[in-house]
């Protein structure tokens, strides 16, 4: 590490501890845009064997209890290099290099499975149902959703996903190990928005590390120090794609895509299908050919908004159009003897026989045909009113039905009512 590292790093531990209260809150929106302090950690975490790594391991941890969020999200950038160092100390049995590394994890932790009081958090989720809209998708864009009987009863029911509440360690073990690291990456992807590009890089490098270790592609990235595997947890490595997909939208396109190629490798070799789903899944949804650069800053996600006005269209069939079919039905053999004195115009025709026409209305003859239809409406009405009478008019209804057939017939063709 370079003298100008340890410079910075010295003074950074001394400005701390000689800082009035009042001035704390002013203090920690000033540290996060001190970036050559920032790289100056880095240094210091990624040697094990450094003397500045434990206070600077006890001065993160200060920061993180002080209950200021500014200086709580400073230390959570650095997470993925702690994890990354201490699986790396443990891959290689050397514990006792990383005693400090291992107590600021066991400590942030121990701080984030309670709240304030000192009551055990359970942490919920609610699994967004789609067949309800949401910023991601319309239920429309995916496809006809077949209304049946074990939909309709899961509908509007919302599935909660509960996590906790943990217990308090005291110490890493190989049972315990991922259980509190899958936790504490769960606690740096809920403020990944809040993170700067140097952690992501991070995040995204140590991923593909922790995958490949011990493994053929490890020769293929070139990567030099460790070369033994360390095992991972299903969980763990969900969260890792919660990050780097993050990552792919964030100006890291190339480190994210490098490091989900790795995640999905391992998943593969491990037969994690959760890990592979994610995977999969994030892989289906990237665009192709897109961008080419890691450095074109921030990304947005292309979704579909719900627009404000009703996609009802005008000839759909509501119980309202129904409802006023209806009323038109009955009332047009009362309105077409006042419509036929108006002279040439087109009488619309709802006929019993199913038979629909469009005629031309001039003088008696429309007059005679306006009247005959109402009789014959009015007929058939009368007639199916009655029960009892139904056998017997069956021949009249007949009767009736071939007159009308005749008499549009004989319109049809010749102009002229034929008998």
């Amino acid at each position: 590490m370079l003298a100008v590292d340890t410079g910075l790093v010295e003074e950074w531990l001394s400005e701390f501890k000689t800082l009035p209260e009042a001035s704390i809150a002013s203090y920690a929106t000033n540290l996060k845009d001190k970036s050559s302090l920032v790289s100056s950690l880095y240094r210091v975490i990624q040697e094990p064997q450094s003397e500045l790594l434990e206070p600077v391991c006890h001065q993160l941890f200060e920061f993180y209890r002080s209950g200021e969020e500014q200086l709580l999200r400073f230390t959570l950038q650095f997470l993925p290099e702690l994890m990354w160092c201490y699986l790396a100390v443990s891959a290689n049995r050397d514990l006792q290099s990383s005693g400090c590394i291992e107590a600021l994890l066991l400590g942030v932790y121990n701080l984030e499975i309670v709240d304030k009081e000192g009551h055990s958090k359970v942490l919920s989720f609610t699994i967004p149902s789609l067949s309800k809209p949401s910023v991601y998708h319309e239920p429309s864009s995916i496809g006809s959703m077949a209304l049946t009987e074990g939909a309709l009863s899961q509908h509007g029911l919302s599935r909660v996903v509960y996590s906790g509440p943990h217990p308090q360690r005291e110490m890493l073990t190989a049972q315990n190990r991922f259980e509190v690291l899958t936790f504490l990456l769960l606690c740096y992807n809920a403020a990944l928005s809040y993170m700067p590009a140097i952690s992501l890089q991070s995040l995204c490098q140590i991923c593909s590390r922790i995958c490949v270790c011990g493994y053929p592609r490890q020769q293929v990235r070139k990567y030099k120090g460790i070369s033994n595997r360390i095992p991972v947890s299903s969980e763990f490595m969900v969260q890792m794609l919660t990050g780097i997909y993050y990552a792919f939208y964030n100006g890291e396109w190339d480190l994210a895509r490098k490091a989900m190629d790795d995640v999905l490798y391992r998943a593969q070799l491990e037969l994690y299908p959760e890990p592979l789903l994610v995977a999969n899944a994030i892989k289906a949804s990237l665009p192709q050919g897109a961008m080419k650069s890691s450095k074109e800053g921030t990304r947005c996600i292309q979704v579909e908004i719900t627009p404000t006005s009703s996609r009802i269209s005008r000839n759909a069939v509501t119980s309202m159009s129904i409802r006023g079919h209806r009323w038109k039905r009955h009332e047009q053999p009362e309105n077409s003897n006042d419509a036929t004195e108006l002279g040439n115009f087109v009488i619309p025709e709802i006929s019993v026989t199913n038979v629909a026409g469009e005629r031309t209305g001039n003088g008696e003859k429309s007059r005679a045909l306006a009247e005959n239809d109402v009789q014959h409406i009015q007929g058939v009405q009368e007639t199916a009113t009655d029960p009892r009478t139904d056998s017997k008019a069956l021949p009249e209804i007949r009767r009736q039905k071939s007159v009308r057939k005749m008499m549009e017939d004989g319109i049809n063709s010749s102009g002229r009512v034929q008998f």
